[in-house]
């Protein structure tokens, strides 16, 4: 399974940006289908998942500001930011889990300049 990531960029605070992830298969023949991100110094952290049964999640500091939504294609799927702030300057990571298998893409910078 191959995860490809793009969309990433060099904006200013308050602006938008739409991450996309295209997988190799189908997106619901996963179990998890998840966006992640590693800032500098810092550890990686889940970013929002679409689960199984399409149960969402994201992390509190994202919420109300970032959307994770499949894409028209059934192996798209997408991260949309809005409201970006310099803390969400990080390589964002497309993930997914087939259990018992974790699958990820090599990551998007995106740099939110103040």
């Amino acid at each position: 399974v191959q995860l490809q990531a793009s969309g990433g960029g060099l904006v200013q605070a308050g602006d938008s940006l739409r991450l996309s992830c295209i997988a190799s298969k189908r997106i619901v023949s996963f179990n998890v289908i998840a966006w992640y991100r590693r800032a500098p110094g810092k550890q990686r952290e889940l970013v929002a998942s679409i689960a199984t049964l399409s149960t969402i999640t994201y992390a509190d500091s994202v919420k109300g500001r970032f959307t994770i939504s499949r894409g028209n294609a059934d192996n798209q799927v997408y991260l949309q930011m809005s409201a970006l702030k310099p803390e969400d300057t990080a390589v964002y990571y497309c993930n997914a889990i087939q259990y018992p298998t974790t699958y990820w893409g090599q990551g998007t910078l995106v740099t939110v300049s103040s």
